[in-house]
C-alpha cells in the first residue's frame, strides 16, 4: 500500500470571506484533518494561507475553501499555487497569522 503523499499548496480565497470566523473555521478544519500551515486575512479582502499534509486531506480542505467556507461567507473562487510534494511538513500545527 502506498501511503498518501505529503503535499504543500498555497491558496487565496476571494469573495465575502473576511473576518475572524473564516480563519477560525479554517484552522479548526485543518487541525481535524491533520493539516499544518497557516491562514490570514489580507488587506485586499481575501484569505491567504498554506496547507501541508496528506494529499487526500489537503484536497478535502481545498474543496471546503473553494465551495463552502465558514457560515455567512460567500466564496467566489479559490486560487491555488506552488503545489509541491514534501518528504515532511515544514510547519508544526496550524496557525492564524495577523
Amino acid at each position: 500500500m502506498n501511503p498518501d503523499p505529503f503535499v504543500s499548496v498555497e491558496f487565496e480565497v476571494y469573495g465575502k470571506v473576511q473576518g475572524v470566523y473564516f480563519t477560525k473555521y479554517c484552522k479548526e478544519m485543518c487541525e481535524q484533518l491533520g493539516i499544518s500551515g497557516w491562514v490570514k486575512n489580507t488587506k485586499k479582502g481575501t484569505i491567504q494561507g498554506k496547507l501541508q499534509g496528506p494529499r487526500g486531506s489537503v484536497e478535502h480542505m481545498i474543496i471546503w475553501l473553494s465551495n463552502t467556507g465558514s457560515p455567512g461567507s460567500k466564496v467566489e473562487h479559490c486560487d491555488l499555487s506552488n503545489w509541491q510534494t514534501l518528504a515532511k511538513p515544514d510547519f508544526k500545527g496550524f496557525t492564524i497569522r495577523f
